[in-house]
Formats: C-alpha cells, sequence, structure tokens
C-alpha cells in the first residue's frame, strides 16, 4: 500500500470517523431495538434477542468474505459495499415489522449483519493509513466517530417509533435505511490507496505461525472478551427494564448513554495507550467491568442500569481499542487481511454466542445472573493482559 502524508492520512481518519458515525448509528438502532421488536414479533419470548444474535452471527460469518474483498477491490469500494448491504438488510427488517413476520425481520437482521462486518474494519483502514506513531490515535479518532452513533440511532428511534402507527418501529426501520445512503455519499471523498500487486500475492507467514504469538492470543482474548461481555449485558438490559416496567424512553437513555460511553473515552484512549501501553489499558477495562457487574447487581432502579451500562461502555472502549491496537503487533503488511479477519471471526463469533445467551439467562434465571456470567470471562482477559506484561518485563533480563 502506497505510504501517505500525514495531511492527507489524517483527512482520511477524519472521513472514515464521519463514515463510522453513520454506521454505527444504523447499528445503534438496530440493537437498542432488536430485543423488543423481536419480544413483540416472538411467539416464543425466549427468542427475543435472536434477532440482535442474527446481527451478530451476520457479522461474524462475514468478517473473512469483507476483508478478503478489500484485499482486491481496496477500502472504498468495500466500504461502499458495505453500505449496500446495510440499506437492503434496514428494509427487510422494515418489511418485516409491517407484516408482522419475526423470521422475516431477523432475516433483515441477519442481511444488516453482514454488512456491520464491513462497518468494523474502518478502525484497521485507520491504522493502515497512518504512520507507526499515529496508529493507536488513529483508531482511537474514528471510534470517536461512534459517539454520534451514542446519541442519533436512539432519537431516531424515539422520533420514528409510532411514525407509521399502527405499525410500531417500521418508520425506525426506514429511517434505518437512509443512514447507509448518507455513508455513501461521505465514501466519496475517501481516498485509501489501493493494494499493490506485490501485496496481494505476497501470502506472508501461514496463520498457524501469527495465531501462536502471544500478542496475537492476547488481542484476541481482549477484543472476544471485551466485546462479548458488553453484548450481553447490552443486549438484555432494554428486555430487562421493560421486565422492570420501567418505560421504553428510560431504555433508550440508557443505551443512549451506554454507546456514549463505548466512543466517547476514544477522545484520549489512543494518548492513554502511548502514555502507559496498551496491556495496561486493557487491564483497566477489565476492572471497569467487574465494577459495572458490582453496580448491576446492586439493584434495578434506572440509575443502576444507566451508571452499569455507562462504565460497561467505558471497559468496552479501554479493551476493544486495547485489543485492537495490540492486533497492528501481530502481522506484517501482506499478512494483514487475514489477520484482521480472523481476529473479527474470532470477536463476533464469541459476541453471537453472548446475544444468544442473554435471551435465555434473563427469561430463565433472571437480570442477576445476566452480569454474574460475564465475571469469569472478565477475569479471563485481564489475567491473560498481566500475563503478556510479565513475559514482556523479563525479556529485556534475558541473557
Amino acid at each position: 500500500m502506497t505510504t501517505l502524508s500525514e495531511a492527507a492520512a489524517r483527512r482520511n481518519v477524519f472521513t472514515l470517523a464521519v463514515c463510522m458515525a453513520l454506521s454505527n448509528s444504523a447499528v445503534t438502532l438496530q440493537v437498542t431495538l432488536g430485543g423488543l421488536v423481536g419480544s413483540i414479533l416472538a411467539e416464543d419470548k425466549a427468542l427475543a434477542t435472536l434477532p440482535v444474535t442474527c446481527v451478530v452471527t451476520g457479522m461474524a460469518l462475514s468478517t473473512i468474505p469483507a476483508s478478503m474483498l478489500m484485499r482486491r477491490v481496496g477500502r472504498r469500494l468495500g466500504f461502499m459495499a458495505g453500505a449496500l448491504i446495510a440499506i437492503c438488510g434496514s428494509l427487510l427488517s422494515a418489511l418485516g415489522v409491517y407484516q408482522g413476520s419475526f423470521w422475516l425481520f431477523c432475516l433483515g437482521a441477519f442481511v444488516f449483519g453482514i454488512s456491520s462486518a464491513y462497518v468494523q474494519l474502518y478502525r484497521f483502514a485507520a491504522a493502515d493509513v497512518a504512520p507507526p506513531a499515529m496508529k493507536s490515535r488513529a483508531i482511537s479518532i474514528v471510534m470517536v466517530g461512534g459517539l454520534v452513533a451514542a446519541f442519533l440511532g436512539p432519537e431516531i428511534a424515539k422520533h420514528t417509533r409510532e411514525l407509521l402507527s399502527p405499525y410500531l418501529f417500521l418508520g425506525c426501520y426506514l429511517a434505518a435505511a437512509c443512514l447507509p445512503l448518507l455513508t455513501l455519499g461521505v465514501l466519496t471523498q475517501v481516498s485509501i490507496p489501493a493494494p499493490t500487486t506485490a501485496e496481494i500475492q505476497e501470502q506472508g507467514r501461514p496463520l498457524s505461525a501469527i495465531v501462536r504469538q502471544p500478542v496475537f492470543f492476547v488481542a484476541a482474548i481482549s477484543g472476544m472478551f471485551g466485546y462479548g461481555v458488553m453484548n450481553l449485558l447490552m443486549t438484555a438490559t432494554p428486555l430487562a427494564m421493560q421486565i422492570c416496567q420501567h418505560p421504553f424512553v428510560a431504555a433508550a437513555t440508557v443505551i443512549q448513554w451506554h454507546v456514549f460511553g463505548m466512543f466517547f473515552p476514544s477522545f484520549f484512549t489512543g494518548s492513554l495507550i502511548a502514555r502507559f501501553g496498551v496491556l495496561r489499558i486493557i487491564i483497566a477495562g477489565a476492572v471497569l467491568n467487574l465494577i459495572c457487574v458490582a453496580v448491576a447487581l446492586n439493584g434495578i432502579a434506572v440509575m443502576n442500569f444507566q451508571i452499569a451500562l455507562l462504565l460497561l461502555g467505558i471497559g468496552w472502549n479501554f479493551m476493544y481499542i486495547g485489543g485492537t491496537t495490540l492486533l497492528t503487533e501481530a502481522y506484517r503488511p501482506a499478512e494483514r487481511n487475514k489477520t484482521q479477519a480472523l481476529n473479527d471471526f474470532l470477536v463476533f463469533g464469541t459476541v453471537a454466542l453472548a446475544s444468544l445467551s442473554s435471551g435465555k439467562l434473563l427469561f430463565q434465571w433472571g437480570w442477576g445472573v445476566v452480569p454474574a456470567a460475564a465475571v469469569p470471562f472478565i477475569l479471563m482477559a485481564a489475567l491473560a493482559a498481566g500475563w503478556l506484561m510479565l513475559q514482556r518485563r523479563r525479556v529485556p533480563a534475558a541473557p
């Protein structure tokens, strides 16, 4: 890939952040409403979170194809393909709501999930175009784009929920189809160098050699459990608040502040990583998630949900950006796409299992079990990062 000037890299990172903001607004809307619409359409309420699981499953299954497509055609055309798929998914979901078909709604969620695999690659695109010293900050800047989604997605849901009454939530999904249209327009302003012939033809090391590196293992664990725990609690929260008889507006506001917590720290996460080291930031994210669990288990008032989900978002930010930054140490340029694809397949495969488990845990054992189930995975991620930190400290002392 041709090296860009620092000014050109900054322009691209900013444009990618705008695309991330628009794309993640649609994702936030899907997550906010998926379980609620599922509970209305599904005969078996234990399947209420299946639409969210379909989104994540579509994302997990598409991570490798999306990365391979971008290896061939470049980032910009790949992102445009993802935006077109997002439009199709949102319209299918709208049709499912209109016809009262749970399974058609799930199909729309799955197709939308395919597009989300492309959205996740914005952070890697930022790392690819940035000079080495800027990588963590470039990733953080693009993730800041998600801060807009913290407000735009839930606000769209609030104001379009009854727009086409009596078809509750139909307007939300039609509005969601408009966001990728805007993304397509912004993508015309992105100028990311296409992969060179050498990069396309060169294979690099086999994945088995890359995976055996401790740095890959810890990066993947941080992403898998950081994102999986976040999805486990976030998916169940709107349903749990409904069971606790809190109004929809309160649930939407809680999700709004949760997404705010996910992306606002991106203003300084890159600087924190540069100052304290990526492994310390991953551990800090795990600690915040443990505090989130304690708050969630302490009561079912709206404030408990709001504080817990805000902490959950910040913890996710530290673990996810930390894991993404750490992953860039695990591959060479020719190995970029396949390593990123494998990492995201592992991450979103875990998230799919978490979202499916979320509804079953909630309806069979109650809200208290959901945050408690996250504790072992949070501890494993923290221990893995701590172990790698100790290994790196020993290296200079080795003969």
